[in-house]
């Protein structure tokens, strides 16, 4: 009989590390890869690949968690879609971008985001925010997000597409 050597706490944290480590790369290079002005669908086609059945959504803005899938999806759907037609329609343009944040735990992995959007004369709303996830193995089982910064105002109906002036009565969300 061969013996296996013990299989050691760091040796299970190490593969733990690895592995959320490699599904945080795949997910963030799937939120990076995919266009919002293409198709929202797709950002939730990434939802339902990367994240678990009953995942926790948080924010330290709010004291509600939203959980489980399908409420989470719903919230992430309405943030999208109006976005998307923003794009499509009203032609401005969104870019994301995000940079990892070191950190000690195995299962848990840290990143700060960037959404900047732009009107169609320069006008410039970015917003900010850090996300932890927890991760069960390919899977984020809990997300929060924390310090939320907007930088610039809300863009206005003269920062879009000129087509759009005729509907000088819609207000736009803020």
């Amino acid at each position: 009989m061969i013996e296996q050597p013990p299989i050691t706490i760091d040796r299970v944290a190490g593969d733990a590390y690895s592995s959320s480590q490699a599904a945080e790369r795949a997910l963030n290079g799937a939120i990076l890869r995919a266009e919002i002005g293409r198709s929202y669908e797709e950002f939730l086609e990434i939802f339902e690949k990367f994240y678990a059945d009953d995942i926790e959504v948080s924010t330290a803005e709010s004291r509600a968690t939203i959980r489980g899938k399908e409420r989470v999806l719903s919230f992430l759907a309405n943030f999208l879609t109006p976005l998307h037609v923003m794009v499509e329609v009203a032609g401005l343009s969104v870019s994301v971008q995000h940079t990892v944040v070191p950190r000690d735990t195995a299962d848990e992995t840290h990143s700060a985001w960037r959404l900047d959007v732009v009107g169609l004369r320069g006008k410039r709303c970015t917003l900010k925010w850090y996300a932890v996830r927890r991760w069960k193995g390919a899977r984020v089982v809990h997300e929060h997000h924390y310090d939320h910064q907007q930088i610039g105002g809300p863009l206005k109906l003269e920062d879009l597409h000129s087509d759009l002036h005729r509907f000088s009565g819609v207000r736009l969300p803020s």
